[in-house]
């Protein structure tokens, strides 16, 4: 029995991990090998995130693998998964119990960028992981609204207590003055405030906490790069042209802050019609795929004009909480496209820190 373990084992080590193009027993996410007298086989593999877009892939390699080897008789193969995180950069403190950051941000205001970090956060909880979404459009705070709640955080033990929709935690000037009171601040004031919305809030357990920036390049964006580590931002933008200048100006702004930049995601990419399903690309199409492409970024997805989305966000109900939802798929999508970039980094980091196995130095030497 031992001998046929050891045999599944091996078999293992021929899957490799997709993205990071090593094998799983190497990577350390086979966690579990069992093997009875009658030759059923059970393994648990544990991947870097639950909204891994691979994850079937790699679930169906294993078995092929497994079943190869000579005296199996069934195989259960249990996919798991725990979110990665990367050592902070020196000169900046990680949140207790986040993993990881990522900011949403716009070179320019009316593109979607908050009603994409919205989806965004709700999708990523509906694969699975624990979500936070930070509202750090200090001036013109809009997450209480799409997320259909209001009022004011609790405070215990001197920790703000986020307020929780949809499966989120949030946080949001929003919920500290009254709709009708303008924030006039200067940038001091700014990094205080971001600092109190980041330090003095009991997060939590959490393996995303997505910040929904301001748009444009600004003092928020400067804090926050400062503050807390990074691990990476998507840039929202439309298709026209006036929209895809400012992506290079956002894209700019991150490389100067050191914020890596993990994608683009076209908004109001073209409108189909509910009625006739005539389709119109009114802001033009496929800008933000070529731009990506121009500036070497992927393409994490397009998402369609449609009154849906928006009276979704107008009764605080996101589409990518709606099973029902054409676009539930579409947000899941570019979820999955932004927990798997995050994922490859944080891993390719680990594994440049971390020397190989010894069985693979054996093998690499024969």
């Amino acid at each position: 029995m031992s001998q046929l373990k050891d045999q599944v084992l091996d078999a293992l080590r021929t899957v490799q991990d997709p993205d990071l193009k090593r094998d799983l027993v190497s990577l350390n996410m086979v966690k579990t090998v069992e093997v009875d007298g009658q030759g059923n086989v059970r393994v648990v593999v544990e991947l870097t995130t639950p909204a891994c877009p691979l994850k079937k892939k790699i679930e169906d390699d294993c078995r092929a693998a497994i079943a190869r080897v000579p005296g199996v008789a069934n195989i259960v193969v249990e996919m798991g998964a725990r979110v990665t995180t990367s050592a902070a950069p020196e000169g900046k403190n990680r949140l207790p119990g986040v993993k990881n950051i990522l900011a949403v941000g716009s070179g320019k205001g009316g593109v979607g960028k908050s009603t994409t970090a919205t989806n965004i956060s709700v999708a990523l909880k509906e694969l699975g992981a624990q979500v936070a979404l930070l509202d750090a459009d200090i001036y013109g705070p809009n997450i209480p609204g799409m997320m259909g709640v209001a009022g004011r955080p609790k405070v215990i033990n001197k920790r703000i207590i986020p307020i929780e929709s949809n499966g989120v935690k949030l946080m949001s000037m929003g919920f500290l003055v009254s709709e009708d009171q303008p924030v006039v601040w200067r940038g001091p004031m700014l990094h205080g405030v971001m600092k109190q919305l980041l330090f003095d809030v009991a997060w939590g357990e959490i393996d995303y906490l997505v910040i929904d920036t301001p748009p444009g390049t600004g003092d928020v964006q400067l804090s926050l790069s400062q503050m807390v580590p990074v691990n990476g931002s998507v840039i929202v933008t439309t298709p026209q042209n006036v929209a895809l200048q400012d992506v290079r100006k956002g894209l700019s702004m991150f490389k100067k802050v050191d914020i890596p930049v993990l994608g683009i995601v076209e908004n109001m990419s073209y409108y189909l019609c509910p009625a006739c399903g005539h389709r119109d690309e009114v802001f033009d199409h496929g800008g933000g795929e070529r731009v990506a492409a121009e500036l070497g970024l992927d393409f994490l997805g397009g998402v369609p004009l449609n009154s849906e989305i928006r009276r979704s966000m107008d009764v605080g109900r996101p589409v990518a909480g709606v099973k029902g939802s054409d676009f539930y798929a579409i947000y899941r999508e570019i979820a999955q496209k932004v927990a798997q970039q995050l994922a490859i980094r944080n891993a390719r980091a680990a594994i440049d820190l971390t020397p190989p196995p010894t069985t693979m130095l054996a093998e690499e030497t024969t």
